[in-house]
């Protein structure tokens, strides 16, 4: 038998003990009262202790845990113990929650933490700045209700987080915010904000110059490239070096043209003011002018295959169209040597989606290259670029136009046997021939 049940039956037993050396003496009455009135002492002893037991309850954080008598003693001796060591944990998680909130609050981002429903359960300073929030009063409010913006509570309800959301006209007008999401403990989100207004403002000043300066550049190119077409016209004219000369200004004048026209190309697209325009694209009938037209550019040079494999149209601008399918196009020739293939292709997937690809079979591209192709200038080699004439704006271009359509740019290609470009239209943007959507 444990301590504890040797304490607690000792009193009974030494009462019960006394009561029956009384009985032959006093006889049964007195020795039944004596052990009755023991027994209701001890009651009122142990009804006092869970008294103050109960009343240390009512309040645990401020009252002290009571001394209690008896056996009551050792259980709120023990009871005491774990109450300090309960406070000193709580103070600690305190002081880790305070340094947490201070780190937070000094990051350069808004933090906001939701919840499986997407209810916020905590957010930082910056976010409530972001956010038109307050962080007491808008604990346990879904953000949708407070930040209420379709394209954001499109991004939450999409749950595809893969990339960020730029955010523009939140609760301040000049504000534009970059959000991010992420996948937490298993059911809860952080939400990550940050303010890009001042990035949004260089990269407008970008744009803005490139767009005037290309529009500067455009007049007098187009004044010395007249000049010397009429140079290279003149009879008189017999020193070779001098036809060589105004023949290679003839050659990169053009050029500069062609870069200029390629960089007011991009200002456009990328001017946010530049809606697009859509119609019905019967991208059969493009591919047909795409044929002969990279016919005209290979002079014979190569084997041109068309592959019209669906009769689907697209919803979207025929002329951006056309002009992200001919920049794949020409790309697949210059880079694909005289007596190689290119084949130009139009099909449609079991899914709804739909394709424009261009195969070649030429030079190739290596893998560590492919992800950047996209990228303004960037030139995979530069040499070669340089002898097709490209500015290197083309794919570029390409993929700022298929952004507009929501569609994605895939690219296979080895090294050595040729690549393929496709552009892999959404099933929403396609349109049965007959003219309804599907």
């Amino acid at each position: 038998m444990s301590d504890f049940w040797q304490r607690a039956f000792a009193f009974p037993f030494l009462l019960f003990l006394f009561a029956l050396l009384v009985w032959p003496i006093a006889g049964a009455l007195p020795a039944a009262l004596i052990f009755g009135i023991g027994m209701s002492l001890r009651l009122l002893s142990h009804l006092r202790n869970l008294a103050a037991f109960e009343k240390w309850l009512s309040d645990p954080d401020t009252q002290e845990v009571p001394d209690g008598s008896g056996l009551w003693e050792d259980a709120f001796s023990q009871l005491n113990k774990l109450t300090r060591q309960r406070r000193k944990d709580r103070e600690q998680h305190a002081a880790a929650l305070h340094q947490m909130e201070q780190a937070t609050s000094a990051l350069p981002e808004g933090v906001v933490i939701l919840d499986e429903a997407d209810r916020i359960e905590w957010c930082n300073p910056l976010a409530e700045h972001h956010f038109g929030l307050d962080g007491e009063r808008d604990i346990g409010q879904q953000i949708t209700y407070l930040a209420r913006q379709p394209e954001f509570v499109q991004y939450l309800v999409k749950k595809d987080f893969a990339e960020p959301l730029v955010l523009r006209g939140t609760r301040h007008d000049d504000l534009v915010l970059s959000i991010k999401l992420i996948a937490y403990g298993g059911s809860k989100r952080l939400l990550i904000s940050r303010d890009i207004t001042h990035l949004e403002r260089i990269e407008t000043m970008r744009r803005d110059f490139v767009a005037n300066v290309s529009h500067e550049l455009r007049t007098p190119l187009t004044v010395v490239n007249g000049f010397v077409e009429t140079l290279q016209d003149m009879p008189q004219l017999e020193n070779d070096m001098a036809r060589r000369a105004l023949q290679l200004m003839g050659d990169q004048t053009s050029r500069m043209e062609n870069l200029v026209d390629d960089l007011l190309t991009l200002s456009r697209l990328e001017n946010e003011q530049n809606v697009l325009i859509e119609e019905k694209v019967d991208v059969p009938e493009l591919m047909r002018t795409l044929y002969e037209e990279g016919r005209s550019l290979s002079n014979g040079q190569h084997r041109i295959k068309l592959e019209i494999n669906s009769e689907a149209r697209v919803a979207g601008n025929t002329g951006e169209l056309h002009s992200a399918f001919v920049n794949l196009v020409s790309n697949a020739i210059r880079y694909t040597p005289p007596g190689g293939d290119v084949v130009l292709r139009w099909s449609e997937q079991p899914d709804g989606h739909t394709v424009f690809s261009v195969k070649d079979s030429g030079i190739g591209i290596a893998p560590q290259h492919i992800s950047r192709l996209t990228e303004r200038f960037y030139r995979v080699d530069r040499s070669r670029s340089r002898e097709t004439g490209g500015t290197g704006l083309g794919l570029a271009i390409v993929k700022h136009i298929i952004m507009r359509h929501q569609a994605q740019l895939e690219v296979a290609s080895e090294e050595g046997k040729g690549s393929t470009f496709s552009i892999v239209f959404p099933a929403k943007r396609r349109i049965a021939k007959s003219g309804a959507n599907d």
